[in-house]
């Protein structure tokens, strides 16, 4: 239950930073600053759904991980690994093209790291993973 819970504090904690810098900021707000906000939303919520999934097997006393979730959770992260090096050499072909900061290049990777990995992650998880 540990681990539940500290999967609910690290999300709140990430969503309040976001919200206290989105309020803190001055009123000339681009379009790309709701963009970053959406996909941390997402990100939180997926965090959200990972510790109810969590909380729950822990509470029916099913074991932390079995051998499908480690199976899983390989398959995923060598795929958004795999998948975010192209993501990296598509930022970096678009930085030389566009006039902006290197920091939001660097978050546009980072928060496309994450989606890259939630998105693989939803897709071995509910579409299986076959024999091989």
């Amino acid at each position: 239950m540990k681990k539940a819970v500290l999967t609910f504090v690290v999300a709140s904690l990430v969503l309040a930073t976001v919200i206290f810098d989105i309020i803190t900021k001055p009123s000339d707000k681009n379009p790309m600053d709701f963009v970053f906000l959406g996909i941390t939303v997402m990100i939180v919520g997926f965090a959200i759904f990972a510790g109810f999934r969590k909380a729950k097997s822990e509470s029916r006393g099913e074991p932390a991980e079995d051998e499908l979730s480690r199976k899983v959770m390989l398959k995923t992260s060598s795929a958004s690994f795999y998948i975010s090096l192209y993501l990296w050499l598509f930022i970096m072909y678009f930085s030389d093209k566009l006039n902006s900061e290197p920091h939001v290049f660097i978050a546009s990777g980072i928060l496309g790291m994450a989606v890259v990995f939630a998105c693989c992650w939803l897709f071995y998880n509910f579409r299986g993973i076959r024999n091989e």
